[in-house]
């Protein structure tokens, strides 16, 4: 047994730049994803409608660990070789930021009057650049709040990637804590840590919410 010291600090630290890494990768993925899942819920295509939705609900009706567990362990079996961590982990984390990112900014879009569209529509652009130009600036303002608010529960939810052996924050905090057996001193560290990065995000969002109204 060892007492902890600054190297377990430095250890924690390091383990911190993959939790910002696989936040990243779910964010680099996963929102063109979203943005793709948006516009089909919001298309006038019925068919496009029902499969985008299905999917969210599906996603979203599945608990993260469970999707970890999925693309580590069940997908192998049907590839028949084995994934590296971090592909399984940022795939499933991809998705997952999709499906609930997806129905966010489906609700933004939708919150825009029909006579927005109607009123870019008489300047004779197409619907692509009326989404663009018109549309899109109004929903992101409106779901900008909520967005910032998910990604705090993205980044507290990278912790479930332990599960599978990837090393990121509280999976660090497990080594060191069975290095050291100081769990107390250990996890409270890896708390504050935790809370050091989510803090400023959900004040931002608070402010968010209160600067575009996004409460009303």
């Amino acid at each position: 047994m060892r007492s902890f010291n600054i190297l377990d600090l430095f250890a924690l630290l390091t383990a911190l730049q993959w939790t910002v890494a696989l936040v990243i990768l779910a964010l680099a993925f996963g929102t063109p994803l979203a943005l793709g899942l948006a516009l089909l819920r919001t298309g006038k295509t019925t068919v496009l409608r029902i499969l985008s939705s299905s999917f969210i609900q599906i996603i979203q009706g599945i608990p993260l660990l469970g999707l970890l567990m999925f693309f580590y362990f069940g997908i192998p079996v049907f590839l028949g070789y084995d994934i590296p961590a971090m592909v399984a982990v940022g795939v499933a984390y991809a998705i997952y930021t999709a499906a609930f990112l997806g129905d966010i900014w489906r609700g933004g879009i939708q919150a825009i009057k029909h006579a927005q569209w109607e009123a870019a529509a008489c300047l004779g652009i197409n619907k692509w650049h009326q989404f663009r130009y018109v549309i899109a600036p109004q929903a992101f303002r409106i779901a900008l709040p909520a967005t910032v608010g998910f990604l705090v529960q993205l980044v507290k939810n990278t912790s479930l990637a332990s599960i599978v052996g990837f090393v990121e924050l509280a999976r660090a905090g497990q080594i060191v804590s069975a290095g050291t057996f100081q769990p107390l001193l250990v996890y409270s560290i890896v708390a504050v840590i935790y809370f050091a990065v989510c803090f400023p995000l959900t004040t931002w969002s608070r402010k968010l919410e209160v600067q575009y109204n996004g409460a009303r």
